[in-house]
């Protein structure tokens, strides 16, 4: 984290307040940061939330001055809109109109990353870093094969698909770079 992103959240995450694997995460599709800790990005970053008991935090961070700290605030409260607790506090949360337009545009909020943490988006190229196993098809496909115009699986930020040897692919974003 930088020290200006540092200074503003005093050392603590903006969302809960802990202060343990503190990092940077970037507010899409903008390029606003937030500091986060491990046990938030695990669940912003994952498919479903482990504990929906911790985001009760956002009682407080919600009403924070920091805009991208709102809108994640707003996003993961969405997700949670199953649980009363959640329901209640987006009844009380207002965003203006390019706020809301904002919160709307991460979706679910699913980030799909490549393996040095770069966000991949529909259609981008990326390139194997390691000859996968094809199961099923009875090939491996090669480190360093291009895969063009990948398709963000949306509800999994850990898998996309490709075509590699003129075969439809689940790829793990784990084992791919952004070309």
């Amino acid at each position: 984290m930088d020290s200006a992103l540092m200074d503003r959240s005093e050392g603590k995450c903006e969302l809960c307040g802990s202060s343990d694997g503190l990092r940077a995460f970037t507010v899409i599709p903008r390029t606003d940061e937030i500091g986060i800790c491990a046990h938030c990005a695990t669940d912003i970053e994952g498919s479903e939330i482990k504990d929906p008991n911790h985001w009760r935090c956002l009682t407080e961070s919600m009403w924070s001055q920091v805009t991208a700290v709102q809108v994640m605030a707003y996003r993961i409260l969405r997700r949670l809109s199953s649980q009363g607790w959640a329901q209640d506090l987006l009844g009380m949360m207002y965003l203006d109109e390019d706020m809301q337009d904002w919160a709307d545009a991460g979706g679910s909020a699913v980030v799909h990353l490549d393996s040095n943490g770069h966000v991949l988006q529909q259609g981008d190229s990326v390139v194997l870093i390691k000859d996968l196993n094809v199961k099923g098809a009875n090939f491996t496909a090669k480190r360093g094969t291009a895969v063009r115009r990948i398709n963000l699986v949306a509800d999994n930020p850990e898998h996309i698909e490709g075509r590699v040897n003129d075969q439809y692919i689940v790829i793990l974003t784990k084992y791919v770079k952004k070309s």
